[in-house]
């Protein structure tokens, strides 16, 4: 299986001016080295096989003869390869010149793709020399000896995908081709192009096929001339860029004098869930339903063994440097904005807050602080209630004790052991075993706890729980399951701690930053069964779930992208390969849909919460599932891998 990805190349080559048999040569043998690396699409630069800069030898029939002789070089010593070429020359069609994008492959002409917006301004000329595609008048040219079809709406179909083309300045327009060629079904983008270096141009080149790549929910591969075009007054830096709905995948190095062959792998699959999910697209293409577009089949190959080069986040929710802290900051004030409305909304006195001293309830205490403070209110309207039960530690317990201290606000001390040594009584439960029962009891005496002190205090219990748990329904069912908002419910566990840790470097005194760095440190535990002998942390959430690391990894891709568990596991497999085996991937992967499906009745009745990123679990939000649905065909499908 190849999973939906298609493997593709911006090719940059050195060239000389004018010399097609140079250049012709140069592209031969990238397009020989592409095929050997399983590359199914391969771009070239803005009229590459004569040199983008030749100016007013266009007008020269040597050179254009000699360009379609280059062309039919090419396509004769690349008949055998399966690749799918697309190069750029000035194609001669009767009495007008075309700047054009020319797609062949097995020895064949697909069609030939005529740039659209010539730009005539500043240091560009092109209407000099050629005719723009809206001039085109017959929908065929021959050309080295085959007769083509020749369009700007030319669709290229091939096994995997869809794609279609277009050239340079067409990408600066308003509306640019490649929007409506998206809507009429193409799902990679291509570019030739020929764009000239200038101080900041590149980011802004960058930030365009960005946001072109974003708005039509489409790979885009970017390949820009090089070293070796003309710098009689500007220089060309050979850009290869790849984008995929927005992000970049791989780029070339800048200002190279080598030939640059730039590889990656488009998600096609992943781009079709997102168009399917963006209703705003299928509702835009309705705006050219009248819009026609030729759709032409490549030759239908055989796939090759996917070998992925592109890199998979063993943490996709978890950005890398300086992201991460822009991504914390801002989800903080998410988090401190939805709560400051509830409370002003409800004018509740207090928030009440059960302090375990692990992660979650120490996000959501200093979100609340955090959040008085911005309003203006007495951090003594916070109430921390810390309730040991008959598994609480020393470690945990004085880090709950010293954090409230040091943060300034309202602490209780309930211990919840003799309450629920006398809830076993009445339900007759031997409290010697420490079965379920055992454990949601203690979690519901809590829940209970901070309930009735909010309506005692005039407040609102305000939840701990985070999205990872809710999704594998790691939480005790109306009880700590309940609240009356819940400030990390869309926050998936492996970025709690990091949260945490910025807050401490950002946002608290030293003496709390010294508590908050313990509590990191600290295993995941709901702390239910009694500790062992040397009063260490017994009960491992990891060890019995599975770990957070790689159940976040299939929820990132189960809810955001709608995978297949076949793929997820392919992509788990790369992503963790140094840490886990096949196995253990597979053992956990089972145990996440398990678990996924059998506790939608706990998601299915959640509190309001902040939706921070792009996935959220509220079933008045992003996820709507029915609470007894079957998880046969996922689970088989695991059990085939």
């Amino acid at each position: 299986m190849n999973y939906g990805f298609v493997k593709v190349a911006a090719a940059v080559p050195r060239l000389k001016v004018a010399d097609c048999q140079y250049n012709v040569e140069q592209i031969e043998g990238l397009i020989t080295s592409a095929e050997k690396k399983g590359v199914h699409i391969i771009t070239f630069p803005e009229l590459c096989i004569t040199g983008y800069t030749c100016a007013d030898l266009f007008a020269q029939q040597l050179l254009l003869e000699k360009a379609e002789m280059g062309l039919m070089q090419v396509i004769n010593n690349t008949r055998q390869l399966d690749i799918i070429c697309v190069v750029g020359m000035p194609v001669v069609q009767s009495t007008v010149l075309l700047n054009a994008a020319v797609v062949f492959q097995r020895g064949k002409i697909l069609g030939v793709v005529p740039k659209t917006y010539l730009p005539n301004y500043k240091e560009f000329y092109e209407q000099r020399w050629f005719t723009s595609a809206r001039d085109v008048i017959d929908n065929t040219v021959r050309l080295c000896g085959q007769l083509v079809p020749i369009n700007s709406n030319l669709l290229f179909d091939t096994r995997d995908t869809c794609f279609g083309i277009e050239i340079c300045e067409d990408l600066w327009s308003v509306i640019p081709p490649s929007s409506k060629l998206a809507l009429k079904g193409a799902e990679i983008l291509i570019n030739l192009s020929a764009d000239n270096e200038g101080i900041a141009k590149h980011n802004y080149v960058r930030s365009l096929i960005s946001q072109q790549s974003a708005r039509c929910i489409a790979g885009y591969i970017f390949s820009s001339c090089g070293f070796g075009e003309s710098t009689t007054d500007v220089v060309f830096a050979g850009n290869g860029l790849i984008f995929e709905n927005g992000t970049l995948i791989a780029e070339s190095k800048r200002f190279c004098m080598d030939e640059q062959l730039i590889i990656t792998e488009i998600d096609v699959e992943r781009l079709r869930t997102e168009r399917r999910m963006n209703t705003t697209f299928s509702a835009n293409s309705g705006d050219y339903k009248n819009t026609e577009v030729i759709h032409i089949c490549t030759e239908l190959i055989n796939n090759k063994p996917l070998n992925l080069t592109r890199k998979i986040e063993a943490l996709p929710f978890v950005p890398s440097g300086k992201a991460l802290n822009e991504r914390c900051e801002e989800i903080f004030e998410i988090q401190m904005s939805g709560l400051a409305k509830r409370i002003v909304h409800t004018q509740s006195k207090t928030a009440v807050v059960g302090i375990s001293g692990g992660l979650d309830s120490t996000l959501a205490l200093l979100v609340c602080v955090k959040t008085f403070d911005k309003l203006g209110f007495s951090r003594k309207g916070i109430l921390g209630i810390t309730m040991p039960g008959f598994g609480t530690t020393d470690r945990t317990y004085n880090n709950a004790i010293n954090l409230m201290k040091e943060l300034g606000i309202s602490t209780r001390e309930i211990d919840i052991k003799a309450a629920c040594i006398q809830h076993f009584k009445d339900i007759g439960h031997n409290m010697n075993v420490h079965d379920v029962t055992y454990e949601n009891s203690q979690a519901r005496e809590r829940t209970q706890i901070l309930m009735d002190i909010a309506n005692q205090t005039g407040g609102m219990v305000i939840g701990t729980g985070d999205l990872s748990e809710l999704a594998l329904g790691w939480a005790t069912y109306n009880g700590d399951h309940m609240s009356m908002y819940g400030v990390n419910v869309s926050i998936p566990k492996t970025l709690v701690k990091y949260l945490v840790n910025w807050v401490s470097l950002n946002e608290v005194e030293e003496n709390a930053r010294e508590i908050l760095t313990d509590i990191v440190d600290t295993p995941i535990s709901p702390e239910l069964i009694p500790a062992d002998e040397n009063g260490n942390i017994l009960q491992k959430t990891e060890d019995l779930v599975g770990p957070y690391e790689l159940h976040d990894f299939f929820l990132y891709y189960v809810m955001r992208f709608g995978f297949r568990p076949a793929k997820i596991y392919y992509l788990a497999n790369i992503a963790f390969a140094d840490k886990y085996s096949k196995e253990i991937i597979k053992k956990w992967l089972q145990t996440f849909f398990r678990r996924f499906f059998n506790q939608q009745f706990k998601r299915s009745c959640l509190p309001d919460g902040p939706k921070v990123g792009s996935i959220s679990i509220s079933p008045r939000g992003d996820w709507r599932m029915p609470s007894d649905a079957s998880s046969a065909l996922w689970l088989k499908e695991i059990e085939e891998l």
